[in-house]
């Protein structure tokens, strides 16, 4: 791809984005968080790959395309600045930060420290080996602006913390926490450092290297515009032998005797054999893709487009943006008086205009903490536009009317 996507103002040519993804011809598409709109490129590399699964069957595709299929994992080390082999490549964030977490050699009474903003999924996991191991769950607090205080943090650390695992990003707001400056408090303990960057890579530069954790956990579909049904994890050489699989299969470990087997020496020892393979050509086109766009000017559009989407939503009678922290990113999470979050993404869907609603379910710390129960989550990227803004507030000041009463 060239590297031409960028206008003589120096800001992303966002006309061209759109060109390039023909999503944005038929929706407001404002649900990036959820899944976000394919570019051209990305979906015509799957349906290639299933071309060729389709005439020639599924092993021979595999073997014709191994070596683009092998390239994916210096695509993942690019994008995030780390190496091929601490790579392993699974069907989704929570499959990776599962593989990564269950390895653990968690011992009875270690302590885990985790954040306000843990994902549903993280925290039951957390709560599952609480009860095999006696494990310790300590919240780390929030600040006054919401993030995860590193100052706590810092106090909460002694010998018996085994893991601090943060949620770089919630799924419920708009909120970035500081993963590096965690990072540097976590790397002067023996503890293990867990990061969930399901909703901040692809919009937010991520640096392994900066930050400083063990393992990173992400996805395809959201921010990195790639297909569903693929993401991957990254696991430090540092640590990598201490961790142990909690399962394998014959791509993860070898059979070496009829007795014994041999772990991969790699990340990949998280992987197993069957794959999409289709989905990961996706998900390097769309690594690829955007790393062509640049993540940096992608950063820098979307905080742009998020502000500008808090800033007209806070105007508007009845709406309250409920999104924390000192800084944010493309999510923006708010309520309408008078209206269930069901209703308003209902309403806004009949417009042709996507969002997603979180519950009190999928991030109970931290709404609870807000005390809501569900907020409405838009969710911008680099192709939407300032003038699907002003059209999607125009719909929300609509339903805000309606809702007081005001014609």
């Amino acid at each position: 791809m060239g590297r031409n996507k960028i206008s003589a103002s120096g800001t992303i040519d966002v006309d061209r984005a759109r060109r390039e993804t023909p999503g944005c011809q038929h929706v407001l598409h404002f649900n990036n968080a959820g899944a976000a709109l394919m570019p051209e490129p990305v979906t015509r590399a799957v349906q290639d790959y299933f071309d060729v699964e389709t005439k020639i069957g599924g092993y021979e595709a595999h073997r014709m395309r191994a070596d683009e299929l092998e390239g994916i994992y210096a695509t993942v080390a690019r994008l995030i600045h780390c190496q091929p082999d601490e790579v392993a490549i699974v069907e989704n964030a929570t499959r990776a930060w599962d593989m990564a977490f269950y390895a653990i050699p968690f011992r009875r009474g270690d302590r885990v420290l985790a954040t306000m903003a843990e994902y549903a999924s993280n925290f039951i996991a957390l709560l599952q080996l609480q009860r095999k191991y006696d494990l310790r769950i300590d919240l780390i607090p929030s600040d006054e602006s919401g993030q995860a205080s590193v100052k706590a943090l810092e106090d909460m650390m002694d010998n018996s913390v085994r893991l601090v695992c943060v949620t770089h990003v919630p799924t419920s707001c708009g909120l970035v926490n500081p993963v590096e400056e965690i990072g540097r408090v976590v790397r002067q303990s023996r503890a293990f450092y867990l990061v969930d960057a399901c909703q901040s890579v692809g919009q937010i530069p991520v640096d392994v290297r900066e930050i400083g954790c063990h393992m990173l956990s992400t996805t395809s579909r959201k921010f990195l515009r790639g297909p569903r049904g693929v993401g991957f994890l990254y696991v430090s050489r540092e640590i990598l032998d201490q961790l142990e699989p909690p399962f394998l299969d014959l791509h993860a470990a070898t059979w070496v005797s009829k007795d014994s087997y041999k772990i991969r020496p790699d990340a990949r020892r998280f992987e197993n054999w069957e794959a999409n393979y289709a989905a990961r050509i996706g998900f390097k086109t769309a690594m690829e893709y955007a790393m062509d766009w640049e993540i940096g000017r992608i950063w820098e559009r979307v905080q742009h487009l998020g502000s500008l989407l808090r800033q007209k939503l806070s105007a508007i009678p009845g709406v309250q943006v409920r999104d924390l922290g000192r800084t944010r990113c493309g999510i923006v999470a708010f309520t309408v008086a008078g209206w269930n979050p069901v209703d308003v993404r209902n309403a806004l869907y009949r417009k042709n205009m996507n969002v997603s609603v979180v519950n009190v379910e999928s991030s109970r710390l931290d709404m609870e903490w807000q005390g809501v129960k569900s907020v409405v989550r838009a969710s911008l990227h680099y192709y939407n536009t300032e003038a699907e803004i002003e059209t999607f507030c125009e719909a929300v000041e609509q339903l805000a009317q309606k809702a007081g009463g005001i014609r």
